[in-house]
């Protein structure tokens, strides 16, 4: 009896259609939360700066939503969002992308020195002019630190949707599982560590497009 091989080359290719359909499909559920999760960050990190007093319950609120296990928020969601749609996944992982962003928006602009933004007054900077071009920059190593940490665990948490029936390739862990088949898994878990590398990679290389000066520094 010939032993089956752990990687069925002859399957993947014969389900890659349904399998390039699941990744477009995770990446979507993986990029929304992020982009959104930013986007919402931003501004409320801005409050957290300039009110202090709102940082502590702020986090704390996040904390506790991001303490929670993934799979029981899907599944809370479901009479509100339905079974199998995308928005039954999207919603708790901006929560969870909040959770670590929020904190990096409030830490990057922590680290700006005040006698940066001193000059930046002396020099006749308005309030919002200050944020985009002095503040917001130095901020970015910090923020997208933060952004890296939140891309890598939404491409991973998406997986666990398939369990409400919507997960991107975490339907090819199920599915091999239930199957003893291990071609479908092993193909989910390189493409989702393809994806975070994928990920990571761009926002490293977005840090160094946005801070060029740090690789004059690192030059010199």
């Amino acid at each position: 009896m010939r032993e089956e091989p752990l990687v069925r080359w002859d399957w993947i290719g014969r389900n890659w259609p349904s399998i390039q359909s699941l990744l477009e499909d995770h990446v979507v559920m993986s990029l929304v939360p992020i982009v959104v999760g930013l986007l919402v960050a931003l501004p409320l990190g801005l409050a957290c700066v300039r009110w202090r007093g709102i940082y502590q319950p702020t986090m704390s609120l996040m904390n506790v939503t991001y303490s929670l296990p993934s799979l029981a928020v899907f599944v809370m969601l479901i009479p509100v969002t339905g079974l199998a749609t995308r928005a039954t996944v999207i919603v708790p992982l901006v929560f969870y992308s909040l959770a670590v962003l929020i904190p990096a928006v409030v830490d990057g602009l922590g680290s700006v020195p005040d006698h940066v933004r001193q000059s930046a007054v002396a020099m006749g900077f308005t309030p919002l002019r200050r944020l985009l071009l002095v503040e917001l920059p130095i901020a970015v190593p910090v923020v997208l630190a933060g952004l890296r940490v939140a891309a890598v665990s939404s491409i991973s948490l998406v997986s666990v949707g398939a369990l409400v029936g919507r997960g991107g390739l975490g339907y090819l862990f199920i599915d091999g599982w239930q199957r003893q088949f291990y071609t479908p898994i092993i193909v989910g878990v390189v493409l989702v560590v393809l994806l975070a590398a994928i990920a990571d990679a761009l926002l490293v290389l977005a840090q160094r497009l946005l801070t060029p000066w740090s690789r004059a520094r690192g030059t010199a």
